[in-house]
């Protein structure tokens, strides 16, 4: 559950490469969209300084104008009037019509106008202008712009994919999504109810390229396998009906195994128990408890008659302007999926018979949550004039003791809201106990009412940065940690009961190691694109400007870099950028400029930073720009999908020799389908192609010909295998899976049906080789004994055979079958360590080529095997995330005697599959683009 400071670099396929564009051409990722190179805004610069965008005619930065504006009118129509009259400069051809004002933040003199750009009236996603000005003596002046305005968007508006059938591919993809991050299937109960659905939240471009159109639906319910509440955010291609992003909405402290996640922000779906208990008119009544570290603080309480009781509902703070509270409720009986974006009916304020609290309280968390969150509101109030989270004096609601259905809940997360914190374990307080936690989460609300930066690769990362920089203040400033302190970079260090603080904490951004050099390339799956994983990359830079240029004006260029100056899809060259010129604004001396710039080259945030990066692995096809796709290889080729350079294309699938030699081939045609997961035996190439209702099974030669259908289905495939004339897949359904195979110039296809009955029965994972494929058969037998099992069909005689019983209780996973042997993934948990299991054809002969318990055991999640070695991607259980516990591709002889990594490449390594000898292929993000690479032997240990 611990996430310490990030040691990672830069992966652009899978967790986020530079520039808006790239939002969707390398990784599909929401990331960060870095300005063109430009030199630092230097000490003294002169007026009208401008940085590029990039691939936008629209500047990212503009600083050191005073340009007059009508000082009659609103500001956001003088904003947009500035931004009409420069056309020249911003080429916004008409802002009236294509910025639509979100928020204006007035402070003094000074508006803060922020403009959500709209492409012929649909939103475009992280497109956000910001305008500064200042307002006084009658006379508006504007002072800077910064942002994106995406200039080349030309795409169509109509979409050919309605909203009931994005949802269902939105569904789809979210459970594919956990599936693939677990060793495999498992029975389930027939009166279970399906776990996941979606609701469709209108149209979006995002910006890569010309545009793509959009389906946007909000995924959510439970994971299956984990319990754990889901809220996923997907992006449907309106044309095609394939997911062409995805992320989860999680604004947690920590990057636990098991987390809750974000809520939608529904502030209407909201009813607070408190209206009743505790109206507003009422005195506030000066009360006491004790923390959970044994000090004795005030409680501004409020006295409900109708329960008797005096009540953490906290009227003063906002009495002079909303006259909101801050009130603390008991989650004691309540667990994380009963709050988690949703307000929980009959929830109720801590109360107490008298206005001291008691030990009850105390061990809650509640006199910690209550206190905090009322030094939070002061910290914001008198340190940079906000008036809450909102900046307009918002509710603060917090809930306290929330479990994981009755078991220990080791984190906290901001749901658009509310701040929810766990009930902590044997080892951890309540997550409330923690005032820079308490002051992280409510941060992330002050983000959201702000940038309100992507949760997701690079600018989650910064998110997080900025949640853990002012949660950081906040404790070190209110309990007077000196700077000069080791432990003053410390978050999460005051949670242990036992532990030292140093062993104690999640993060420290004080570590002196943290670089971009380090940055950790991670798929969205892996906490969300590395948002906690990287994100002291850009904390850690924040805490030395803080350390060197003093608490209250580094705390004020900061907050005024994020509140004037970034916008969502913010990455960290980008940050940089904002906190210099924040700096510049606010008039901090040379040597204060230079010691900001210091700070940030320190940590390895420079133009560029992200291509000083290395490889060990040969390159087959550069930059193919894909997400949610893996490649394929056997008879000496490979196969992959492609995208063009900025990911504007829908994907094609191409093909090529594995030894290098000749030119690549287009095996699909380039006609706005999405055609994904190809697979090939040398001969011929099987994919996937997404359009509107329907995805085909598509097949052609390598030498050309015409391309067959062999199926078409409303939903997706699992995985695809071909030999010779034999194609088999698994056919994805609305609530289970089926195995089938087809033989190329038959028309009919196969399927093989689970031994027995059930409404989640199944058959799944399929691999052939030889004439047979091998799967997986989950069922239930007579009324309610559950099955699962190993089984080997022959194709040329349909007959199939159990080569394992397994407990109904466990989890199987993807299978590989050679000539001799047949292999699978079992485990006993979903996060656990997973055996590779091998047995003889007939079932007989079981071994472990890799272990599921002892230091050497892997948690696999995809399996490969050619006649001489096993081709794994897998995990190292760790407690803390790191580069080496991240997924990576390791490789097996068939009797587990030689262990091998395949590659050292820093990141995650997915999509790995076996072709032949020890060779194998995989996509790899560690040059920041998506490259289809190779090696033909493993590298090592890598130690």
């Amino acid at each position: 559950m611990r996430n310490p400071s990030a040691r990672s670099r830069r992966s652009g396929a899978r967790s986020g490469i530079t520039g808006a564009a790239a939002l969707m051409g390398a990784a599909a990722l929401v990331v960060s969209a870095a300005p063109a190179h430009a030199a630092d805004p230097a000490p003294g610069a002169g007026p009208g300084q401008v940085i590029p965008g990039l691939r936008t005619a629209t500047p990212a930065l503009v600083t050191g104008i005073r340009e007059p504006v009508r000082a009659d009118g609103s500001a956001a129509d003088a904003a947009r009037g500035h931004l009409a009259a420069k056309e020249g400069r911003y080429r916004i051809a008409d802002p009236g019509r294509d910025l639509k004002p979100v928020q204006t933040v007035n402070s003094g003199a000074t508006e803060i106008v922020r403009l959500q750009q709209k492409h012929k009236g649909v939103e475009v996603l992280g497109g956000q202008y910001v305008v500064r000005m200042e307002h006084k003596n009658g006379k508006r002046v504007v002072t800077g712009t910064s942002g994106k305005y995406f200039t080349g968007l030309t795409a169509g508006t109509t979409p050919e994919v309605d909203e009931e059938l994005a949802v269902d591919r939105a569904v789809e993809a979210t459970a594919t999504g956990l599936r693939a991050h677990r060793p495999g299937a498992r029975v389930q109960a027939d009166d279970a109810e399906y776990p996941l659905a979606g609701t469709a939240r209108g149209l979006v471009v995002l910006p890569k390229g010309q545009g793509v159109l959009t389906q946007h639906v909000t995924v959510h319910g439970t994971d299956p396998a984990t319990k754990q509440p889901v809220l996923n955010e997907v992006y449907i291609d309106a044309k095609s009906g394939y997911p062409v992003l995805q992320y989860s909405g999680i604004k947690t402290f920590g990057a636990p195994k098991a987390v809750a996640v974000s809520g939608d922000g529904k502030q209407a779906e909201r009813r607070s128990a408190k209206a009743a208990d505790a109206p507003a008119e009422q005195p506030t009544v000066n009360g006491s408890g004790a923390r959970l570290d044994g000090r004795n603080v005030d409680l501004q309480l409020s006295y409900q008659e109708q329960r008797k009781q005096y009540v953490m509902v906290d009227h003063s703070r906002m009495r002079d302007s909303s006259k909101k509270d801050i009130a603390t409720f008991d989650g004691r009986k309540l667990t994380v999926a009963d709050v988690s974006g949703k307000w929980p009916w009959g929830v109720e304020v801590f109360g107490s018979e008298t206005p001291a609290f008691g030990k009850e309280a105390t061990e809650a968390g509640a006199v910690d949550a209550h206190w905090a969150a009322g030094k939070v509101y002061d910290y914001y109030r008198t340190q940079h004039g906000r008036n809450s989270l909102n900046g307009h004096g918002g509710e603060l609601n917090s809930i306290v003791g929330v479990t994981f259905y009755g078991m220990p809940y080791v984190n906290a997360f901001w749901d658009g809201t509310k701040m929810v914190y766990g009930n902590g374990d044997q080892e951890y307080r309540p997550m409330s106990s923690g005032l820079d936690v308490v002051g992280h989460e409510m941060t992330h609300g002050v983000v959201e009412n702000s940038a309100n930066l992507v949760y997701a690769g690079q600018s989650g990362a910064m998110n997080e940065a900025i949640a853990d920089y002012f949660g950081n203040a906040i404790k070190t400033d209110t309990l007077g940690i000196s700077m000069d302190s080791p432990d003053s970079g410390l978050l999460g260090d005051t949670l242990c009961r036992t532990k030292s603080p140093r062993e104690c904490a999640f993060r420290d951004l004080n570590d002196g190691r943290t670089t971009s050099k380090s940055f950790l390339g991670v798929a969205f799956g892996t906490d969300n694109g590395g948002v906690h994983l990287n994100s002291t990359i850009f904390s850690g830079a924040l805490w030395d400007i803080r350390k060197d240029v003093g608490r209250s004006l580094a705390d004020k260029v900061v907050y005024k870099a994020l509140t004037e100056y970034m916008t969502p899809l913010d990455g960290f060259t980008e940050g940089r950028a904002a906190v210099l010129a924040a700096a510049k604004d606010l008039k901090l001396d040379a040597g204060q400029l230079r010691a900001v710039e210091r700070a940030f080259n320190g940590h390895g945030i420079v133009p560029g930073w992200e291509l000083a990066l290395g490889v060990d692995s040969d390159q087959l096809f550069g930059r193919v720009n894909t997400d949610s796709t893996h490649p394929g290889a056997g008879g000496g080729w490979w196969a992959a999908s492609k995208s063009n350079d900025d990911g504007t294309e829908a994907y094609s699938v191409w093909a090529g020799r594995i030894d290098g030699s000749g030119s690549p081939r287009l095996i699909s045609p380039n006609d706005g389908r999405y055609h994904v997961n190809p697979v090939t035996d040398g001969k011929t190439v099987v994919w996937a192609a997404y359009k509107a209702r329907n995805v085909e099974l598509l097949a052609r030669s390598l030498s050309g010909g015409p391309i067959k259908t062999l199926y078409s289905n409303r939903y997706g495939y699992g995985p695809v295998s071909v030999e010779g004339k034999t194609i088999a897949f698994e056919v994805n359904g609305r609530r289970s899976t089926r195995v089938a195979y087809v033989k190329l110039g038959e028309t009919d296809t196969v399927f093989v049906d689970p031994a027995g009955a059930g409404r989640f029965a199944s058959t799944s994972y399929p691999s052939l080789s030889n004439g047979r494929i091998a799967f997986v058969d989950a069922y239930r037998a007579g009324a309610t004994a559950p099955k699962l099992a190993v089984e080997v069909l022959d194709v040329a005689t349909g007959k199939r055979n159990v080569v394992q019983d397994v407990d109904p209780d466990r989890y199987l996973g993807r299978t590989a079958v050679t000539s001799k042997y047949v292999y699978w993934l079992d485990g006993k948990e979903w996060n656990a360590p997973t055996a590779v299991r091998r047995a003889n054809l007939d079932g007989t002969g079981v071994v472990d080529v890799s272990p599921a318990e002892g230091k050497d055991a892997l948690t696999a999640v995809s399996l490969s095997a050619s006649e001489d070695a096993v081709t794994v991607t897998a995990q190292t259980p760790s407690a803390e995330p790191r580069n080496e516990s991240l997924a990576k591709i390791w490789q097996f002889t068939p009797d587990g005697g030689q262990k091998a990594r395949v590659s050292c490449n820093r990141g995650e390594q997915l999509g790995g599959v076996a072709e032949s000898g020890r060779r194998v292929v995989w996509l790899d993000a560690t040059t920041g683009y998506t490259d289809l690479v190779t090696r033909h032997r493993p590298a090592g240990n890598c130690g």
